[in-house]
């Protein structure tokens, strides 16, 4: 393969390789590694800051801007032309922005010691060296590809030239497709799947789907994406895969015309290590709070980068555009000598499964637990609009509440149209600062179509309130049994019919409105009320609570409970 040096203004050689594009002597050259989110971000900010900066963007692919979120949403045909996610070409980025855009360019190699990197051009088969005066790193992430017998017939999902091969083989008319992973990615491309009339299964060595969530939301994930016929096989690995079927670890067999792997990724940080920069904790690239990695002239964007979480300050990876959009500008606006903004990571996230919106932010219980923190979750069942306007459907959304400061840790919420709107508004929440018992004097857009006159959120904080002054009490579904074991009295306020068609074991009925004439009827033992959702249930246990009794509230009611783990092994209907 043919080398070229290039350095600084000698730009001959170059110019036979880029057209027209000339460096002016003693001009800033900014050189980028990617482009996609981070490195498109970076350059097109450079641009706006400085019209005569030379920047040169080098791409490994076909392709440096593309919709990569759209991708699965391709393979289902939902967006049917692969032209709608191409956002920019190198030329339509040179004609607006005088950029030196250059695709199937794959770096090779950094020398920081003469601020230079290595370029391959893999169309014109030579390599050639490029001097930096600044350097942004943004090759984003790999997919994570386990060694087990059979993988190469795994199709993965990350650039645009792997769902184009997705895309084709799904044109070949497969009957059976299997998806390996089960989080945000995974779940998209078997529901794209289903949409071609594909048979698919889903294989996660987890006992859930959604990582980020907590069980008793997972559940309600499962249940939307069972009754649109993916089959699930959750708890289990791929052990082999076959020509025509996969082998799971417990030894069963699924048939698998098509195999597209989607268990995460993972940083890709081959060239910074090679160039000997720091690699953080959790595998990425190490940065500061400018996003410099330990080489104060390199910079790292996106994927690749390590992020500090907004919680607890620790290293965090997060392959969400939104946040490597805002890195970019960042840098950019450094490199320029602009004042720029050090913003920790919340990691608000969404995916359509179906017919239902799942979106999370911040933690959840599990990794709450995990770190030792305290925390009080609460649970919330409201629809999503005035009940008495057409169309109300019902969410579910979780918050987790620090208990010393009452600052929201965390948020989930699964739901149909609504739920976009509650999860950003408590991220907005978390990033200011807000206490829990705060959501409840938001100001929130009301009209009987697209919310309550106490929304959702507000609901969220007054109960918040009731608990943090101590109020009233709450119980969580994972704690009933155990409390009801140690002789506590279960009492469901629900109506006569809605206890015939479905309650909790061990419990008694007396419906909320007959509570004031029987509360002779109790025991002076701890007791714990629910309805369905936990309205009545809080009603009921403040009348308790007021005459002395020892009441507590179980959170989320019957709909909490009856969707989470400790409903299945118990028979609801007697």
């Amino acid at each position: 393969m043919a080398r070229i040096d290039i350095k600084g203004p000698q730009a001959g050689e170059l110019e036979m390789m880029t057209g027209d594009w000339k460096m002016g002597s003693g001009m800033r050259q900014v050189v980028i590694i990617g482009g996609v989110a981070g490195g498109m971000s970076a350059a097109t900010r450079l641009r706006r800051l400085d019209p005569e900066a030379s920047i040169i963007v080098l791409e490994k692919s076909s392709y440096v801007s593309y919709a990569n979120c759209g991708l699965p949403y391709h393979i289902g045909g939902v967006i049917s032309r692969k032209q709608d996610l191409l956002l920019q070409t190198a030329e339509s980025l040179n004609t607006r922005f005088n950029l030196d855009v250059r695709i199937l360019s794959e770096v090779v190699g950094i020398d920081r010691q003469t601020n230079t990197v290595t370029v391959r051009d893999l169309k014109m088969e030579r390599e050639y060296v490029l001097k930096y005066d600044q350097l942004i790193l943004s090759p984003g992430a790999q997919p994570v590809v386990p060694p087990i017998p059979g993988i190469e017939r795994a199709l993965t999902l990350r650039t645009v030239e792997d769902v184009s091969r997705i895309v084709k083989a799904v044109e070949d008319g497969p009957r059976s497709a299997v998806v390996i992973g089960g989080g945000f990615i995974g779940i998209e491309t078997a529901e794209n799947l289903r949409h071609r009339g594909i048979r698919t299964s889903l294989v996660e060595a987890l006992d859930q789907v959604l990582s980020p969530l907590d069980a008793e939301m997972a559940m309600l994930v499962a249940g939307e994406m069972t009754k649109n016929g993916i089959t699930l096989h959750l708890g289990q690995s791929v052990k082999a895969i076959h020509k025509e079927w996969v082998e799971l670890s417990d030894g069963g067999q699924i048939n698998a015309d098509l195999v597209i792997l989607a268990i995460g990724v993972r940083p890709d940080t081959r060239l910074a290590s090679l160039a000997g920069l720091e690699i953080g904790s959790r595998g990425g690239i190490s940065t500061n709070s400018y996003n410099q990695t330990s080489d104060a002239n390199i910079y790292a964007v996106g994927d690749a980068a390590e992020k500090v979480d907004a919680l607890d300050g620790t290293a965090s990876l997060v392959p969400l555009a939104n946040i490597a959009n805002r890195q970019g500008r960042a840098v950019a606006d450094h490199i320029m000598g602009r004042e720029t903004r050090w913003v920790p990571t919340i990691g608000t996230a969404i995916v359509k499964v179906f017919d239902l919106t799942v979106a999370t932010a911040g933690w959840n219980e599990k990794r709450l637990r995990a770190a030792g923190r305290d925390f009080l979750p609460i649970h919330a069942h409201p629809s999503s609009h005035a009940g008495y306007y057409p169309g109300a459907k019902s969410m579910a959304i979780k918050i987790l509440i620090d208990p010393n400061t009452n600052l929201i840790m965390g948020a989930q919420a699964v739901g149909g149209k609504g739920i976009d709107k509650r999860i950003d508004v408590i991220a907005t929440a978390m990033r200011a600062g807000l206490r829990a018992e705060d959501l409840a004097d938001l100001e929130l857009a009301y009209a009987p179509p697209f919310g309550s006159a106490k929304d959702p959120i507000n609901m969220l904080g007054y109960i918040a309130e009731n608990l943090t002054s101590g109020f009233t009490k709450s119980v969580q579904w994972d704690e009933l049994q155990s409390r009801v074991d140690n002789g506590a009295v279960l009492i469901d306020v629900r109506t006569d019919g809605e206890f015939a068609s479905g309650h909790i074991p061990n419990s008694v009925n007396i419906p909320v409105d007959e509570l004031r004439g029987r509360i002779k009827e109790l025991s002076s033992d701890e007791i714990i009320i629910y309805c369905q959702v936990g309205v009545r249930g809080h009603t009921a246990t403040s009348l308790l609570r007021g005459y002395g009794y020892e009441a507590a509230n179980l959170d989320g009611g019957y709909q909490t409970w009856v969707n989470s783990p400790a409903s299945i092994a118990v028979d609801t209907f007697v």
